[in-house]
């Protein structure tokens, strides 16, 4: 059965292995390995780095009209762990997962599947190399990356939370200024989300607008919808 998971895989990801049991480690969750560290955990913190540098390169080299900040916003919404869950469903990796009998295949968490798009990524840079690695990266997420760019070369984190709050909660955001500083005619304001009681690093903004903005992706990012990288404080 794992020989045949491996193989599919394989065929899935169009990519063969040197040594197949890369793979089988890849594909290892760590509610059925004996030890976290015959798990995929440490491919995982391999891809993810390696899907980050991907990401900011094709970046820098295709579009030489973004700011370091456009640059920060794209890339956090493309390597996210929603992004990361998608691409793996998409594949059909999730579905090749060894799994303990505590985790469902029917109701993956969005967690477990993205890190394993991302533990792949890290077999592959293991077994063949960063070229490799990244050929296979920019196959799937150079189509959310143009997406992304195309949307505006940023995200609206404020329907973004909001779309996660009423999903996961039944709950609408509340924003609230906690201060401001400045004259009139160039105030700056600092503003906080609170979704059911529970309290978001609050953020500093130009205008309520702004501020509600970065405050939206700050909670994403306490969420674990958004890549922390390149958080401003």
């Amino acid at each position: 059965m794992e020989q045949a998971a491996v193989q599919r895989c394989q065929q899935l990801i169009d990519y063969e292995f040197r040594d197949p049991g890369i793979l089988m480690l890849a594909l290892t969750h760590s509610s059925v390995a004996p030890t976290r560290v015959q798990s995929n955990e440490r491919l995982e913190f391999l891809g993810d780095a390696v899907l980050g540098l991907t990401v900011c390169q094709e970046l820098y080299e295709r579009y030489s009209d973004l700011l370091e900040g456009d640059m920060t916003k794209i890339k956090s919404a493309v390597v996210s762990r929603q992004t990361c869950a998608v691409i793996a469903e998409e594949i059909g990796i999730s579905d090749l997962l060894f799994l303990g009998k505590g985790v469902s295949m029917s109701k993956l968490p969005q967690s477990v599947a993205a890190a394993v798009f991302e533990s792949i990524i890290g077999a592959i840079y293991v077994d063949g190399g960063l070229e490799a690695a990244q050929r296979f990266v920019l196959r799937h997420i150079r189509p959310h990356i143009e997406e992304t760019v195309q949307e505006g070369h940023q995200r609206d984190y404020k329907s973004l939370l909001q779309q996660y709050a009423q999903r996961e909660w039944g709950a609408t955001p509340d924003y609230q200024v906690l201060d401001e500083k400045g004259p009139d005619h160039s105030k700056c304001f600092e503003v906080a989300v609170i979704i059911e009681g529970r309290n978001f690093p609050s953020a500093w903004g130009m205008s309520k607008k702004e501020a509600e903005q970065e405050a939206a992706r700050r909670a994403l990012v306490e969420l674990g919808i958004l890549a922390a990288e390149g958080q401003h404080e």
